[in-house]
């Protein structure tokens, strides 16, 4: 869905126009992939497994964001101890292995050295298809962590790799990242409702 085709008559109409693409693209995402990245980031959070993120750009704000709201979000009220790791926050870190290595290693480089088997992987990536996204999730693919990817666009490569695509059928930075945040936050507010005292829920802020 291109989005937009032509120049906006106002800020109103624009503003209009974008809230309706966001509506129509996030029905493109399956309810089925959802409640399967939700099965797998819930056992993993029950089973002590590290839930590690990345992105570049606005997706690494979406990365750090969800490290925030899963870590925190996700243990309030609840038994869980989410143990999350951005890979997009380190700056030290992401430029070290930038200058002395590659840019196309700055996630690979850090899921290698603290990942272990039955762990999670998630990639947020509007294209799908950046260097060192693709190259964290074949190292995932190939030392059984699991991967869950955000994606627009056509997907790229990391859809395709990934053991659970969640997919927004989008050709707008925007509205992707936009529907990307919305997932991050229905991932964490859903796995705390579900391990939360039912009597709690209508008194809790969320």
């Amino acid at each position: 869905m291109i989005f937009p085709e032509e120049k906006p008559a106002s800020p109103a109409d624009f503003m209009k126009s974008y809230f309706d693409q966001i509506l129509k693209c996030s029905t493109s995402i399956d309810p089925e992939k959802l409640a399967e990245a939700v099965n797998i980031i819930n056992n993993g959070y029950k089973a002590n497994a590290t839930l590690f993120s990345c992105g570049n750009g606005g997706s690494a704000a979406i990365s750090n964001h969800l490290h925030c709201d899963h870590l925190k979000g996700c243990q309030t009220n609840t038994s869980l101890r989410p143990k999350v790791i951005s890979l997009s926050s380190n700056m030290e870190t992401i430029t070290a292995i930038a200058n002395d290595i590659s840019f196309n290693d700055v996630f690979l480089y850090q899921l290698r050295t603290m990942a272990e088997p039955g762990d999670i992987l998630i990639t947020i990536s509007s294209s799908g298809d950046s260097e060192n996204i693709v190259r964290a999730c074949n190292w995932a693919k190939e030392n059984s962590v699991y991967i869950i990817s955000l994606t627009g666009f056509d997907g790229g490569r990391s859809a395709k790799i990934a053991d659970i695509s969640l997919h927004v059928n989008a050709k707008n930075y925007g509205i992707i990242e936009d529907i990307h945040q919305s997932l991050m936050h229905i991932l964490a507010q859903y796995i705390r409702l579900n391990n939360m005292n039912p009597g709690l829920i209508a008194d809790t802020l969320f």
